[in-house]
């Protein structure tokens, strides 16, 4: 780059593919290719700390971002993971249809400088630990239920093979979320905020680190922009004189799923939300309906309550 470019302020798009990096430069309509790997990351790194960069925006794709994503973290570079999504419909509605490595470097590129997507803290590697260990731990939730049903539906000759795999399982979920309570007993912050979140009656751990792992916004945000992010507040649906009905959408689903069950255990041993759930459904509201308006009126709580660093107290809700 020539002293003119090195003045000026870039917006970096990064396509990412288990091989290969493509790296665009907006505006200067610069690219170049670089092998996903650790020595050729650190030097491209240590390139792009020489400019004024506004913000670098890469597309999940499926871990394939993430020695890229954490060696920007290291250098304390604006780097923003986005939905892929978001950047395929910001193509279309510019009219570029044409999909290559570079093409779509240059439009992230662009999607960054125009859309200026929020730039948010970036889990450090005991914090992302921490998220793969519940996700890996779901991961064999989900397996266990899916042997449980085929138990219930396959013939008694297949089910001392079910049964083996069930317990290697069981074994494989309590050995993780062992590792899981180790490795968030090593953070401080994390123990703490343990502690208040669990003091709530219907919220276990689990929900705990999911909401640290996958909600960091928690305790910084207000009450309808935390209800936002998660995914729990109704969206209107009008337009002229139709009315339509408010539903969620959007949020970060994986919080919502872990909420959701937990409710179902809150509306049990947890007066408050049992009140306030029976209420609504007094009112003519459907059991899910009131469900989510209960994770809605938890995730305020939680959100207050490590805000002002205090345990559960029926008068918070």
């Amino acid at each position: 780059m020539n002293n003119t470019e090195n003045q000026m302020s870039l917006n970096i798009g990064v396509d990412v593919g288990k091989a290969q990096l493509d790296i665009a430069l907006h505006p200067t309509n610069q690219h170049f290719t670089i092998p996903n790997s650790a020595a050729h990351i650190r030097k491209a790194i240590k390139i792009l700390s020489g400019y004024p960069i506004q913000r670098i925006v890469v597309g999940a794709t499926g871990r394939y971002e993430q020695p890229f994503v954490n060696a920007c973290r290291d250098a304390q570079l604006p780097i923003i993971v986005v939905n892929p999504i978001s950047v395929r419909r910001y193509a279309q509605a510019i009219g570029v249809l044409a999909k290559t490595d570079k093409i779509d470097a240059q439009v992230i590129a662009r999607y960054a400088a125009t859309i200026q997507p929020e730039i948010k803290p970036i889990p450090d590697n005991q914090s992302q630990l921490i998220k793969d260990l519940l996700v890996r731990r779901t991961q064999l939730l989900e397996m266990a239920t899916m042997e449980k049903n085929r138990l219930q539906i396959l013939p008694k000759a297949l089910h001392r093979s079910i049964k083996t795999l069930l317990k290697s399982l069981q074994t494989q979920i309590q050995s993780i979320t062992q590792q899981i309570e180790k490795e968030v007993a090593k953070v401080e912050q994390w123990k703490t905020k343990t502690e208040i979140l669990t003091s709530v009656p219907g919220v276990g751990k689990v929900l705990a680190y999911t909401l640290l792992s996958d909600l960091p916004e928690l305790g910084q945000l207000n009450r309808k922009e935390i209800a936002a992010l998660v995914g729990v507040a109704p969206m209107n649906r009008d337009s002229g004189a139709l009315k339509g009905k408010r539903r969620i959408r959007g949020g970060r689903h994986r919080i919502r799923t872990v909420m959701f069950m937990a409710m179902l255990s809150a509306i049990q041993c947890n007066p408050v939300f049992k009140s306030f759930y029976e209420r609504l459904k007094a009112q003519g509201k459907l059991p899910k309906v009131a469900l989510i308006a209960c994770m809605r009126k938890m995730i305020v709580v939680l959100n207050t309550m490590v805000k002002n660093q205090v345990s559960w107290q029926e008068q918070l809700a």
